[in-house]
C-alpha cells in the first residue's frame, strides 16, 4: 500500500467540512488529516467534534493563526488545505510552499493583483504546485459544454452571453457575512464570478485580454431601502425583535450547527455571521455587467444580480458553425446551513445545440448527484482519490487560478475608473 498523504487546513468556517469531512469519510484508507489552524479555537474544537462524533474519526491538533510555521514544522504534511477568508488566502498559500508543502486553496486564490503577482512568483521560486478547486468545472453539464466545443460542434468560438441570477437566500447570504467587505472578498465579481470567469476560460480554451464593467450596490444596503420606504433597522438578526419576521434575517441560534459555527465562537474574534443586509457598510455590487475581450477575439457579455426570484444561469455560446444554449435552476442554499450535497445542486437543466444549416437538438448530459451540479464529488475524487486520465484537463492550477480572479479583478477596477482595463498591466505571468 502506497504511504498515506498527509494534510493541514487552515481556516475551519462554513467551507472547510467540505475538505476535511471528504478525508474524513471517503479518503482515510489513502490520507491523513493531522491538524487545524484558525484564529478562533472555539470553531476548531467544533471542527474536531464534528471529526469525532460525525464522521467516527479521531481529533486531530490545533494550532492559532500565529503558530502556522510550528504547525508545519511539526506535523510536516504534504499538503495545506487553504479555506480560511479570502484575503489571507495569500498569505498561507506563499508560507506553505516555502516551508516545503503542496497546497489546496478554494476559490478565490486571493483578491487583488498584488497579491496574485505575490502567490505566482512565490510558485516559482519554491516549485511547489497549487491547485485551486473549481468544482464547477467537474459537473457533467460544464464538462459537456467543453466537449462540444473541443469537437467543433459550433466551429470558433466567437462570442459568449453568461447570465447568473443568486436569488434572495443565497445572494443575500454574500451581505450578511465578511463578503460584504471588499477588501476580505473582492466583492463578488472575485469572490462569486471567479467560477464563472473560470468556466468561459475553461470552455473557450482563451483568456481574458480586456475587460470592462458596469457595477453599483442597488438593492441591498441600508440608503437602498430607506429609499423603498423601510423604517426600521437593526444591525443583527439573531435574538433581535426587529428581525422575527424580516424573510432577509439570518437566525444562529435557530440551527445548532451555525450556533456552534459562528454564535459560540463569536467571543473570540468579535465576528457576527448573522448582519443585516441593510446595514450600513456593504461595500460590494450587488448588480454587475462586465465586457470581456479574449486573446483568441471572442467576446464575453457577463451579468450578476445577487437579489433575484430564483438561482441559476442563462448561457448562449456562439461560434462559426452554430450556437449553444444552455438554462440551469439550481438549489439554493446558505452556505453552512444544511446538506453539503445539496449546495448548488441541479434541480433543472437544458442544454440544445442550433447547428447553423441543420434543426436543433437537444444534448443528454449524464445525471450526477452532489453539490454543484454534481461536480463536488468528482473534484474531491481529483484531488484525494484516484484520477482518471482527464481529455478535459478540469484540474486547475496557480495560473488558472490567477486568470479567472483578474477578469474580476480587471472589472473592479473598470467601475471604480470607468475605463477599460488591460489584464496584462496587471500581473506577470
Amino acid at each position: 500500500m502506497s504511504k498515506k498523504k498527509r494534510y493541514v487546513l487552515v481556516g475551519t468556517g462554513g467551507r472547510a467540512e467540505f475538505f476535511y469531512g471528504a478525508l474524513a469519510e471517503h479518503f482515510r484508507d489513502r490520507s491523513e488529516l493531522l491538524a487545524f489552524c484558525d484564529i478562533n479555537q472555539t470553531r476548531m474544537n467544533y471542527a474536531n467534534q464534528l471529526l469525532r462524533e460525525k464522521y467516527d474519526y479521531p481529533e486531530v491538533s490545533t494550532y492559532t493563526a500565529d503558530r502556522f510555521d510550528q504547525m508545519i514544522e511539526e506535523q510536516k504534511p504534504d499538503y495545506v488545505i487553504v479555506t480560511s477568508v479570502d484575503r489571507t488566502h495569500h498569505k498561507y498559500i506563499i508560507r506553505a510552499m516555502e516551508l516545503g508543502c503542496d497546497v489546496i486553496t478554494e476559490k478565490p486564490m486571493t483578491v487583488d493583483e498584488e497579491k496574485c503577482q505575490e502567490i505566482l512568483d512565490a510558485s516559482k521560486r519554491t516549485g511547489r504546485n497549487i491547485r485551486v478547486t473549481f468544482n464547477y468545472r467537474y459537473a457533467p453539464h460544464h464538462t459537456k459544454v467543453r466537449e462540444l466545443i473541443m469537437n467543433d460542434t459550433i466551429g470558433k468560438v466567437t462570442s459568449v452571453h453568461f447570465e447568473w441570477l443568486l436569488n434572495t437566500r443565497h445572494g443575500a447570504d454574500y451581505f450578511r457575512r465578511w463578503h460584504r467587505d471588499k477588501r476580505n472578498s473582492g466583492g463578488l465579481l472575485v469572490h462569486k464570478s471567479t467560477h464563472h470567469f473560470d468556466l468561459v476560460n475553461f470552455w473557450i480554451g482563451s483568456q481574458p485580454e480586456t475587460v470592462f464593467a458596469f457595477g453599483d450596490l442597488m438593492f441591498y444596503g441600508k440608503e437602498n431601502a430607506e429609499e423603498r420606504g423601510v423604517t426600521q433597522f437593526y444591525n443583527r438578526s439573531t435574538g433581535n425583535p426587529l428581525a422575527k419576521d424580516d424573510p432577509f434575517a439570518l437566525h444562529l441560534d435557530s440551527n445548532e450547527h451555525m450556533k456552534s459555527m459562528y454564535l459560540d465562537a463569536e467571543s473570540e474574534d468579535g465576528y457576527q455571521r448573522d448582519q443585516s443586509v441593510f446595514g450600513d457598510g456593504i461595500n460590494i455590487e450587488d448588480t454587475m455587467g462586465v465586457l470581456v475581450k479574449y486573446r483568441n477575439k471572442a467576446v464575453l457579455t457577463y451579468s450578476l444580480v445577487a437579489y433575484q426570484p430564483w438561482e441559476g444561469y442563462r448561457l448562449a455560446i456562439n461560434g462559426t458553425k452554430g450556437r449553444i444554449e444552455m438554462s440551469i435552476l439550481e438549489q439554493s442554499y446558505v452556505n453552512s446551513q444544511g446538506d453539503k450535497k445539496l449546495e448548488g445542486a441541479l434541480k433543472g437543466k437544458s442544454l440544445e445545440v442550433f447547428p447553423m444549416f441543420g434543426a436543433p437538438y437537444e444534448v443528454e448530459v449524464e445525471e450526477r448527484e452532489g453539490g454543484h451540479g454534481g461536480g463536488d464529488p468528482v473534484l474531491l475524487n481529483d484531488l484525494f482519490g484516484q484520477p482518471e486520465e482527464d481529455p478535459y484537463n478540469r484540474a486547475a492550477n496557480q495560473v488558472d487560478g490567477a486568470r479567472s480572479i483578474l477578469t474580476g479583478i480587471a472589472a473592479n477596477k473598470a467601475i471604480a475608473t470607468g475605463l477599460p482595463v488591460q489584464i496584462n498591466s496587471l500581473v506577470r505571468f
